[in-house]
């Protein structure tokens, strides 16, 4: 089996919304598979990567050979930088190729990667925006989300990066408000998005102490790996980084810091060969991985069946939908029931697209098309 064919291609979903950086392989016996990658900026780069450096060397391979496939494109181009876009249009072929595998194979991804501990998957409802919310107004955008059934709550505060310490009280109030609301027992998180000075991040760690908050993600700009150990050393909650890394070396920095939790995203970090390498690391230092996760289909779907081979994973895993307006293109979105989502034996990420659908919204790639 070779590969014949390597689309990649924008989802556009209309209504002012990001579009989507998909790509998807195909082979000459007719079976293919799909894949995502970091959206940030519409996923532009990565798709551009993948279309003019990554294609070439992609077409004639055998595509279950995932780690080589993998090894050789990370170094054929490293100059480029190993991190960023060039990070994400690895992840997108990755993911792609274990869908492509398990269709193959007529297995399931998540026991491709050694079989599942549990498959029906808790999730903690990730709740953004929560900055340039009032404090009533978060707590009735939690309300809404309680009625999903998650098994925890993380409000995340989507912090301007260029200011620090804007509001360091009314942060702390809204913590106190959303715990009042959940009660002294349901298990949340916090989440600055870089959002603290070192000072502010311990006086907001403090409170969040207090409060019983499960952890504290990016209190402190990604880069600043010193201040994240400051940080830590000074707090008993959990500290918690890793969305914006994007190898297996700048995990192992963050937790060499003294990061509790490391948070790495299988679209940014080269999909399930990348975050594999990182979960084995963390296994090693005896630290949780807990990964970032917030598209709401493919990206979605690879991440719970990695979260579902995870060894002695313990976590939810993140949900930041509904997105009904990604679900139309799948005839089997993954949905949660009764506050859990359930894996399918179906074989590779069991994502069934409904092609009318896609081809509504698929745009190929081209950069003309990008800037449109």
């Amino acid at each position: 089996m070779k590969i014949t064919r390597v689309e990649a291609f924008h989802v556009d979903w209309g209504g002012g919304r990001n579009r989507s950086a998909w790509v998807r392989l195909a082979t000459d016996e007719g079976v293919w598979g799909l894949g995502e990658a970091s959206p940030m900026v519409h996923g532009n780069a990565s798709l551009e990567i993948i279309a003019s450096a990554l294609t070439p060397m992609l077409l004639g391979a055998d595509p279950l050979e995932t780690r080589v496939i993998q090894d050789r494109l990370f170094h054929q181009h490293l100059k480029v930088g190993p991190e960023g876009a060039y990070a994400g249009a690895l992840a997108a072929i990755d993911i792609a190729l274990w869908d492509l595998k398990g269709k193959a194979l007529g297995q399931p991804v998540w026991k491709l990667l050694g079989g599942a501990w549990r498959r029906a998957l808790p999730f903690y409802a990730s709740i953004g925006g929560n900055g340039r919310r009032s404090v009533d107004e978060v707590c009735r955008v939690v309300e809404d989300w309680m009625r999903l059934g998650p098994a925890q709550v993380k409000i995340r505060f989507d912090a301007d990066k260029t200011a620090r310490d804007v509001d360091l009280a009314g942060d702390i109030a809204k913590a106190r408000a959303v715990r009042r609301l959940v009660g002294d027992d349901f298990p949340l998180a916090f989440d600055s998005n870089n959002g603290y000075s070192v000072q502010g991040a311990i006086r907001v760690g403090r409170a969040l102490e207090e409060l019983g908050y499960v952890w504290f993600e990016e209190p402190v700009q990604h880069y600043h790996v010193e201040s994240f150990a400051k940080v830590a050393a000074a707090l008993d909650i959990a500290v918690s980084a890793g969305e914006q890394e994007y190898t297996l070396q700048g995990i192992k920095r963050l937790i060499e810091a003294g990061v509790d939790i490391v948070q790495p995203d299988i679209v940014k970090t080269g999909g399930f060969t990348g975050l594999g390498d990182m979960a084995a690391l963390a296994r090693a230092y005896g630290i949780d991985l807990v990964p970032h996760q917030t598209q709401p289909s493919i990206g979605h779907t690879a991440n719970l069946h990695f979260v579902a081979s995870l060894t002695h994973s313990h976590h939810p895993a993140e949900y930041n939908g509904p997105r009904d307006v990604q679900d139309v293109v799948f005839k089997t979105p993954v949905r949660p029931v009764d506050g859990k989502f359930v894996l399918s034996e179906a074989p590779g990420l069991g994502l069934e697209v409904d092609e009318a659908q896609l081809g509504k919204r698929m745009i190929p790639w081209s950069s003309s098309a990008a800037a449109s």
